[in-house]
């Protein structure tokens, strides 16, 4: 019986040019193009940091091909700028691929950066609302499932403040929640259970493998974590430099990974 895709990638390319103004505000842009006028260091790039010639190139990925079947539980790791986060950015349609096709078979649910998708003004529950309406589901099947939403994210002496308030610890709990109980088919996480405390990260990873056996969704999972990676994926991925160097067996891309 043939399996159902849900994601498939082809020929996926992703180019940034780097070293150009427009980084910032209008302050820190004008600084920039001050220094470079006098030749000099520019103030506002991080100690250490390349500095890059106008409109040069970078390649963040190259030639990605991936097909990701429902239900798979997909682990994603490599060192740091392999293109990881990248990768998850354009599979969640925050950015746009330089060449390639994603085809994507349903409903995605993304935490990639503390705070993602929430709005700072209202409170916890107001945005779990706004999450749900993003995902096309109507306030009648919201309210259906936020008490365990909020019983989910132990937060719940703080759903009706102000998510502008929140730690990065309560944005976690109270994201992944959301993420794990509407109604999405694909669930992307890029290392941000990390933020949160070891019994909340266990818990986590439990309900990710639970929803992934018992609802059918499929899990796309980065983090530096090789223990978590175990723990919840049933198949790996290692990129390098932009492109797959392994697809196949968790343990044999950990060992691959680590240089073992």
């Amino acid at each position: 019986m043939e399996r159902e895709v849900a994601v498939r990638i082809q020929g996926l390319k992703k180019e940034y040019r780097l070293g150009v103004i427009s980084g910032g505000t209008l302050q820190r842009d004008v600084q920039s193009l001050w220094a470079r006028i006098r030749k000099k260091e520019d103030p506002n790039t991080k100690v250490g940091s390349e500095n890059y010639r106008k409109n040069e190139k970078f390649t963040a990925l190259d030639d990605i091909n991936l097909t990701v079947y429902k239900g798979e539980r997909l682990g994603i790791i490599g060192k740091n700028g392999a293109g990881k986060s990248t990768l998850l950015k354009l599979i969640s349609r925050i950015t746009s691929p330089t060449a390639g096709a994603i085809g994507i078979n349903g409903r995605v649910s993304s935490m990639l950066e503390v705070g993602t998708g929430f709005h700072g003004e209202l409170t916890g529950r107001e945005n779990i609302y706004l999450n749900g309406a993003i995902l096309g589901m109507t306030k009648a099947e919201v309210n259906g499932k936020i008490d365990k939403i909020i019983e989910f994210s132990e937060i719940e002496r703080f759903i009706d403040t102000p998510a502008k308030r929140y730690s990065s610890g309560m944005y976690v709990k109270l994201a992944f929640s959301v993420a794990a109980h509407l109604d999405s088919e694909i669930m992307i996480m890029d290392e941000v259970l990390a933020v949160g405390d070891s019994a909340f990260q266990k818990k986590c990873l439990g309900k990710m493998g639970d929803v992934s056996r018992e609802e059918g969704r499929t899990i796309l999972y980065v983090s530096h974590n090789m223990d978590t990676i175990r723990r919840l994926c049933d198949r790996c991925i290692v990129l390098d430099k932009g492109k797959i160097t392994f697809d196949g067996e968790v343990e044999k891309a950990i060992e691959l990974y680590s240089g073992v």
